[in-house]
């Protein structure tokens, strides 16, 4: 006949077994909600935010920022990830605390009809050369300094064929229209270019962060169009994310 106390112990041992099985269990559910989640909206990414309110034209201090991390489906196209990429620029328009910090949310100039030019890269910023097509007409409504969006289109024949905007509000620091003085536009004439040098008119230097430059890098190699689209001086509202596949024509 079994004595109280080792039935006490025999109850607890069951007892903690069922607990341990059942954290197990919802440890398994959390982490396939988790997988679920971010298979929907992406893996969180970090953006930089305002910690606080920022008045228009003020330069942004380390204090004034902080990072969150947020869905990659809900982050900006154009979001900065790291602080120094924007401390030390002023804040064109001011910034709301809890805003997020893009390349267009700061200062520089407009170009084409809106004052000053495009002045130096600031810390966190990159110049990059990117093959675009319809380089000629955007001569003749944008200049350096202006903003202009970018758009992005692949080839059906490696994939499902789409055209998307990519980043918003990124400021145009030259535009060479119509020549040859890149190597990836040179090879167009000789038939070798690939990418968006293929079908490309023009070389655009734009000015954005350094996770910016890679995407465009890796768009110009593999996508088979980048075209720019200009705004209106002072235009810095968000177009939000728009993306055409091919099926949908």
């Amino acid at each position: 006949m079994s004595s109280p106390g080792r039935t006490r112990r025999r109850r607890a041992l069951v007892v903690l077994s069922l607990a341990l099985a059942c954290g197990g269990l919802a440890a398994s559910e959390v982490d396939n909600r988790v997988r679920e989640v971010e298979a929907a909206v992406g893996a969180p990414v970090p953006v930089v935010v305002a910690a606080r309110d920022v008045p228009p034209g003020a330069q942004i201090k380390p204090g004034d920022l902080a990072v969150r991390d947020v869905p990659a489906r809900f982050a900006p196209p154009d979001a900065m990830s790291a602080p120094e990429e924007a401390v030390g620029a002023p804040a064109s328009a001011g910034l709301v605390k809890g805003s997020y910090l893009t390349v267009g949310s700061l200062g520089a100039g407009e170009g084409a009809g809106g004052g000053r030019g495009p002045g130096p890269l600031r810390r966190g910023e990159r110049a990059v050369e990117v093959a675009v097509a319809g380089g000629g007409s955007i001569s003749e409504v944008a200049g350096p300094g202006s903003r202009v969006d970018v758009l992005v289109s692949t080839d059906p024949g490696q994939g499902p064929g789409r055209t998307q905007l990519a980043l918003e509000s990124v400021e145009l620091l030259e535009l060479s229209a119509g020549g040859a003085t890149d190597a990836g536009l040179a090879a167009v004439e000789d038939g070798a270019a690939e990418g968006a040098a293929a079908n490309a008119s023009s070389v655009a230097t734009l000015r954005v962060t350094v996770r910016q430059a890679v995407y465009l890098t890796a768009a110009q190699n593999y996508a088979r169009e980048l075209r720019l689209l200009p705004r209106p001086a002072g235009d810095r509202g968000r177009a939000g994310r728009a993306a055409v596949a091919a099926g949908e024509l």
